[in-house]
């Protein structure tokens, strides 16, 4: 377990700002919400947290220390919202989990790691020669987080990782996060555009506007009473849920 900082990030594309000085804070063993509409530079921060986004400005330290971007084992995995995108279709599901474990391991003890990261993600070890394609949208998911925990990752940054699975099955989903995250004390970034699905699995949230964070804090402290007139707009967007100014209805 270990922490995750950004401290005054800022990502540009040419005049266009799409992280203002952001910072945050993903405290070790903890589920980090980072909400917000689309465009509104979530999914840019969490691309520059893994060297995918080029930084203007500021840090993303772990531990203290800069997160290092290159190299194969890297300290921060990131599971995107495609599945089937992420993987590739001409391998195996247990040949792309496999490819991110560490190297050193023999290949009887890589497979039996991929055996028990597949079953920690509730699929059957024998489905290990299945092709990406042979799978369903939930169990591709599956595949990809643990792709993700192979690499033993200190942070795990989930974007919207249940935006495009039908919704019976992105409660499955959430709650294998819950799980793992109980099971295995991940420190996770969970981005999404829903705040429903925030208040399920995460701790803490962060609601992102315009490049900018606009109000976070502790989850049920913000969904019950809200600051930010962009946080009710999300709130009231949740079935079953109405906010005033300060006061839960």
């Amino acid at each position: 377990m270990r922490e995750l900082r950004f401290e005054d990030v800022t990502v540009r594309y040419g005049h266009t700002t799409a992280v203002d000085g952001v910072s945050l804070t993903v405290p070790a063993g903890h589920v980090v919400g980072l909400v917000g509409e689309s465009g509104s530079g979530k999914s840019t921060l969490a691309r520059a947290a893994v060297g995918l986004a080029p930084m203007h400005g500021g840090r993303i330290l772990l531990d203290g220390e800069p997160v290092p971007t290159r190299g194969r084992n890297r300290p921060l995995q990131m599971v995107f919202q495609d599945p089937y995108s992420s993987l590739d279709p001409r391998m195996s599901i247990g040949e792309s989990v496999a490819e991110a474990i560490p190297p050193g391991a023999s290949r009887a003890d890589r497979r039996a790691e991929v055996g028990r990261l597949l079953e920690l993600v509730h699929l059957d070890p024998a489905r290990a020669a299945a092709r990406p394609s042979e799978l369903s949208g939930g169990q591709r998911q599956r595949v990809a987080l643990a792709r993700a925990l192979a690499g033993r990752p200190a942070v795990v940054i989930a974007d919207e990782i249940t935006s495009a699975l039908d919704v019976s099955i992105q409660g499955a989903v959430l709650n294998l996060v819950r799980e793992l995250q109980r099971e295995l004390g991940l420190s996770m970034l969970f981005i999404s555009h829903n705040l429903a699905v925030v208040r399920y699995v995460a701790t803490h949230v962060a609601v992102m506007h315009h490049g900018r964070i606009v109000e976070e804090g502790p989850t049920a402290q913000v969904l019950a009473a809200p600051d930010h007139d962009y946080t009710r707009e999300l709130l009231a967007a949740v079935p079953g849920t109405q906010h005033t100014k300060g006061s839960p209805r």
